[in-house]
């Protein structure tokens, strides 16, 4: 099996902060600055235990897929911290993430997060990357902008 037809999945227990709701105002050195929230650092360190690290990390253009299983019905899908956590173990950054398939999910008793990585087969759709001059609807007819 080639490097590009790796598929990695796992699993990471405990329920992940919303990324809008994981920041607070705190004053630092007389200044306001937003920090992550004691619930958001502490899923970061959760995280860290239980995922992967790989080596060599992941390259090029990769599809996420994950259900998030919350413990109420109350928050809402947000799979951002999880993008941001597996940066620098399972991939370098996560723009690299180019398709997502990201599914809500309830478990009262085992909230959780079960991720799959995968390289994705074909690039990811560019606008205008294949048109000829004069077709591109962004530009006029004369090829400008």
């Amino acid at each position: 099996m080639s490097n590009d037809e790796i598929v990695h999945s796992f699993t990471v227990l405990g329920e992940p902060a919303s990324k809008s709701n994981s920041r607070r105002l705190v004053t630092i050195r007389n200044r306001p600055a937003f920090i992550k929230s004691k619930k958001a650092l502490d899923y970061a360190k959760n995280f860290a235990k239980q995922c992967p690290a790989l080596n060599p990390l992941m390259e090029g253009y990769l599809e996420v897929e994950m259900t998030v299983y919350y413990a109420t019905r109350r928050p809402d899908l947000d799979e951002s911290v999880i993008l941001d956590c597996m940066q620098d173990k399972i991939y370098k950054n996560d723009r690299q993430v180019k398709s997502k398939i990201v599914r809500w999910g309830l478990s009262k008793s085992n909230p959780r997060s079960e991720i799959t990585v995968r390289p994705l087969k074909k690039p990811p759709h560019e606008e205008g990357a294949r048109c000829q001059r004069g077709t591109d609807p962004a530009k006029n007819s004369k090829g400008k902008i």
